[in-house]
């Protein structure tokens, strides 16, 4: 196996997309934030989907911060591309007493894939959720980034797990 971002002198760089076709990219990427046990019911719910923290509002803060991430994910990893998605959505969902899972959906269409950007999507996502709530506890843990699926290049992802 070969790594796609080395050229023949074992050098980093960017892979040429160039002679690629333009299909529909899309991918779906996940992130979960576990807190302390009695955590989550330290922060007010201000309806079905909202948690309050002193900073604001968690979960509308990091979709924000998640979807502003994944349009930037060209500048923050240094060999991808800058692709223009035509749309990402990021949605957290409460599970239970202590955790949040933050899945992130991107697409465009280009000559490569939005699975970086997924990724980056909720990753940034959770991140801003520990920030919006360090103030309790850092004993907060961010885990199992992961790409769920991708689908409209070379290979389709699906999840396996």
């Amino acid at each position: 196996m070969t790594l796609s971002h080395l050229n023949d002198k074992n050098q980093p760089g960017m892979v040429d997309v160039g002679d690629k076709d333009v299909t529909r990219r899309t991918a779906r990427a996940q992130a979960i934030v576990a807190f302390p046990p009695g955590l989550l019911e330290q922060l007010d719910r201000t309806g079905e989907h909202e948690l309050q923290s002193r900073k604001g509002p968690v979960i509308h803060t990091a979709i924000l911060a998640g979807i502003a991430a994944a349009k930037r994910t060209g500048e923050l990893i240094p060999l991808c591309h800058i692709i223009p998605l035509e749309n990402c959505t990021i949605d957290v969902q409460i599970d239970g007493s202590d955790k949040l899972i933050v899945h992130c959906s991107a697409r465009a269409t280009h000559k490569t894939g939005v699975e970086m950007e997924a990724l980056t999507g909720a990753a940034v996502a959770a991140l801003t959720i520990y920030d919006m709530c360090k103030a309790l506890s850092h004993d907060i843990v961010i885990s199992d980034v992961r790409l769920l699926e991708k689908s409209g290049g070379k290979r389709d992802v699906h999840e396996h797990r």
